[in-house]
């Protein structure tokens, strides 16, 4: 029986460079859509960001402690029992 040799030789070396190459090409492209923003963009992002911070606290059941953040990491430890 005659074997079936594949017609394609491939180097194995320039197979791992080549796939080196396109996940590094990957990785730029996440990085450039995650930087690589305008001052618009980032103007936006901020205005949404703040309308929903103000949304959740309008929504707000209790009031907080004055001048208490609520998200400091103070407020949310366990206050200690009095002796």
């Amino acid at each position: 029986m005659a074997e079936i040799v594949n017609p394609n030789i491939v180097s194995l070396g320039r197979a791992r460079k080549a796939r080196a190459r396109a996940e590094k090409e990957a990785q730029a492209a996440a990085n450039r859509a995650a930087h690589g923003r305008t001052k618009d963009q980032r103007a936006r992002d901020a205005a949404e960001e703040a309308r929903r911070r103000a949304l959740l606290d309008g929504a707000r059941l209790e009031d907080d402690a004055p001048g208490v953040s609520p998200s400091s990491p103070s407020s949310s430890r366990p206050r200690p029992s009095p002796p």
